[in-house]
């Protein structure tokens, strides 16, 4: 829903944190949850490491809801659906978002959200499908070969986007 997009947003940087540069983190230098890559992709031009740490709440809200909010159409999906879908999106790509909301809502998972799958996700029970989304979000997890090093943080990510999504819903 439209008016969750400011504090679904204000949630997700609570997760994302601030400056990293994980060796372990397939997504390389990081602030806010931005990886320098997609930075550089939306701005359009090279950036430095002084750069991204630099990176401000602010900065990154546009960027974050045209790459990610907008994606899922954040605006159209019931009350804590759209929290849940979002922070997965964010975490593990629009596309995979997308797919598991038509996988639980019973139509082609073709990573679309038209019109077809967007009416069947909202005839869905939404407690429902944030339990859902969030207990195939956690299995896909689980199978990533970096699960071992970041597992924890990402279960208690999931664990708490699931009782606020619901809390939500």
């Amino acid at each position: 829903m439209q008016e969750n997009w400011d504090k679904s947003f204000e949630m997700v940087l609570v997760h994302e944190g601030g400056y990293v540069n994980d060796p372990r983190d397939p997504g390389g230098r990081t602030n806010l949850g931005v990886t320098q890559r997609a930075w550089e992709g939306y701005v359009g031009k090279p950036v430095d490491e002084a750069f991204m740490r630099k990176l401000t709440p602010e900065t990154v809200k546009p960027f974050y809801k045209a790459m990610y909010w907008d994606k899922i159409k954040g605006d159209q999906l019931p009350n804590g659906v759209d929290y849940a879908a979002y922070d997965l999106a964010v975490n593990s790509g629009t596309g995979r978002a997308a797919k598991f909301l038509q996988t639980i809502a019973g139509v082609t998972a073709d990573g679309i959200l038209g019109p077809k799958s967007m009416g069947a996700i909202r005839e869905c029970n939404s407690e429902q499908m944030v339990d859902a989304l969030c207990d195939m979000r956690l299995d896909f997890l689980k199978r990533l070969p970096t699960f071992e090093a970041f597992g924890k943080g990402w279960s208690r990510r999931v664990a708490e986007v699931k009782d606020k999504a619901s809390g939500m819903a």
